[in-house]
């Protein structure tokens, strides 16, 4: 397997880059954390759906599929012990985990391909009305893949029927994601996503 380094300088393209890139950090995140690493490839699943119902051009579906399946990997920054505590935290515990989006941005500014994806893993925790992070961004201004990515990974993180934790009915899901439609989560992606779940 390639160097990570020797990935960015033997990439002839972007996407031959990112096909090398990917399984890499991909493998980091298994290695630190294998339910992290499966939480990323079920949300590149869930933001493929939702790209995919709303029609959007089959690379920019694609930039989202990558996208999703790295939007974490700055969790490669946070301690084991603060991810094991996870979702109760201290504040100074929060604010290090808060930083995973920064972390994961930095992690791949130096690597061409990756450009227009960081946007979409910097901001995957901004919130529609505002409230989120880390730049408080809202609305549209929120970049539509990093939006598809925030609602892919609320369903995976703390709806999904299938996790073990938050066993949920599929109408309990659907109506949670309802409940945060227009406040947390663009309202046209959260429609796009209940639709494609059927």
């Amino acid at each position: 397997m390639l160097s990570l380094m020797q990935a960015v300088e033997n990439g002839a393209n972007a996407a031959e880059t990112l096909q090398e890139i990917v399984p890499i950090l991909m493998r980091l995140i298994e290695l630190k954390n294998l339910k992290l690493y499966l939480h990323s490839q079920q949300v590149a699943n869930y933001a493929v759906s939702i790209a995919a119902k709303m029609r959007l051009p089959r690379d920019e579906i694609e930039r989202i599929r990558v996208a999703a399946i790295l939007h974490d990997v700055g969790q490669l920054t946070v301690p084991n012990a603060v991810l094991a505590k996870l979702p109760y935290l201290s504040t100074r515990e929060q604010s290090v985990y808060k930083n995973h989006c920064n972390a994961g941005s930095a992690m791949l500014e130096n690597i061409p391909a990756c450009q227009e994806i960081i946007p979409y893993i910097r901001y995957h925790h901004e919130r529609w009305d505002g409230k989120g992070y880390p730049k408080r961004l809202k609305g549209v201004n929120i970049p539509l893949g990093a939006r598809i990515i925030a609602v892919a990974n609320h369903y995976d993180r703390f709806i999904n029927p299938c996790t073990q934790h938050w066993v949920k009915t599929k109408k309990e899901a659907v109506r949670e994601l309802n409940d945060h439609s227009g406040t947390a989560f663009d309202h046209e992606v959260v429609k796009a996503f209940v639709d494609s779940l059927g």
